[in-house]
């Protein structure tokens, strides 16, 4: 696959590269598309969850629980 990118645009991602720790443009390219699917799978979960009817009532108490089982650990990747 072979992109074609304004100077603009590939310059940022050098800097990305250079600043983020990539070996190389593809390495950066590739984290972004499965950054994408991560996300999209999220979403996903998100809108199923949303149109689900409730199990539990939703409290202090069952956000804490969320936390404890590090369901979010994508977002520590950032």
């Amino acid at each position: 696959m072979n992109i074609s990118l304004p100077e603009s645009l590939k310059s940022f991602v050098d800097e990305q590269v250079s600043q983020r720790g990539f070996g190389t443009s593809s390495e950066y390219v590739h984290e972004l598309i499965r950054r994408d699917q991560e996300r999209r799978q999220f979403q996903g979960l998100l809108l199923e969850g949303a149109s689900s009817e409730a199990t539990q009532a939703v409290t202090p108490a069952y956000f804490d629980n969320l936390r404890s089982k590090k369901l979010f650990t994508f977002a520590e990747r950032a």
